[in-house]
């Protein structure tokens, strides 16, 4: 792709490192934010960068926040002995919008993948046993897509509670095996928090 201008050039670089977007995406955006108003690219610039500048994470559950704890650990509405866990923000997005979850989460940041060199201890998965230690917790969600990924780091979980007196479980399997929870549908992903079932009776299937 030629460009006239290396100005032009860098933005359409920069603006296709985001995923999704490929190089003639990148170019209609820049060209649309250059027949804009400079107040608006300007806007669109700043609110970027104070997302990224002040954004934080949830010191209890790891979620993204303005604040120090998260609304919804800090709602003494929600029942914070039931633990939702999910990969990342996405997912508390995605069930939040059922409104059919009023327990709390813990957000991994991603799933056990040794392909990709992702371990257990580049997740949130310590905190998360701490948690459970406490003994406070009644029953831990496995709310993962349904992928090798996501069975296995719900089982690699489950085995550092096994000695602990609590109950978990895991989204009935209406979302189908490969699925990630973003892109099901809220009726249906709703109805897999409500039927959820017990991680034991998933264990045949690893």
């Amino acid at each position: 792709m030629e460009f006239s201008s290396k100005l032009l050039e860098k933005a359409v670089n920069e603006m296709a490192q985001l995923p999704g977007i490929g190089k003639r995406t990148a170019l209609r955006l820049v060209l649309h934010l250059l027949k804009q108003p400079s107040e608006q690219t300007q806007f669109l610039a700043e609110a970027l960068t104070t997302m990224r500048d002040e954004i934080k994470f949830c010191v209890n559950c790891h979620n993204i926040s303005d604040v120090e704890v998260c609304e919804i650990c800090n709602n003494p509405q929600r029942n914070h002995k039931i633990i939702c866990v999910v990969e990342d923000v996405r997912d508390v997005m995605a069930i939040e919008n059922t409104n059919q979850f009023k327990g709390i989460y813990h957000v991994l940041g991603g799933k056990i993948s040794p392909i990709d060199g992702i371990g257990p201890s580049q997740l949130n998965i310590a905190s998360l046993v701490t948690k459970v230690k406490l003994g406070e917790i009644e029953e831990l969600i496995f709310a993962l897509s349904s992928t090798m990924e996501g069975d296995t780091t719900n089982f690699f979980i489950f085995r550092q509670l096994k000695d602990m007196d609590i109950k978990t479980s895991t989204i009935a399997r209406g979302i189908a095996v490969g699925d990630e929870l973003e892109y099901a549908d809220e009726v249906t992903l709703g109805r897999s928090i409500v039927n959820r079932i017990p991680f034991e009776n998933t264990l045949k299937n690893i």
